[in-house]
């Protein structure tokens, strides 16, 4: 018992470190916006990058909502784990 409760704390561990680091929608690639955004398969992973290089850089994070299949509650549910980095990249 006491084995599998170590296991369970350092799970919980490593999920607050790979929680903490925000991803970039302005610079990551579609299979990084696929692992790192909930609600978010491939194909609109690919549908951020699409727009992103048709439109340009997000100048904010509710930007992410004019993508096509992209909603506001999609953006709310992920705010804390994104960034735009600089739009002027």
């Amino acid at each position: 018992m006491f084995k599998k409760s170590i296991f369970f704390v350092l799970f919980l561990l490593s999920s607050l470190v790979l929680a903490a680091d925000p991803i970039d929608i302005n610079t990551a690639s579609a299979d990084e916006l696929a692992q790192a955004i909930k609600g978010v398969g491939p194909a609109k992973a690919a549908a951020i990058v699409a727009h992103r290089e048709k439109h340009g850089p997000f100048a904010s994070i509710d930007d992410l909502a004019l993508v096509q299949g992209i909603g506001e509650k999609t953006v709310q549910m992920n705010r804390d784990t994104l960034t735009i980095g600089s739009a002027t990249q």
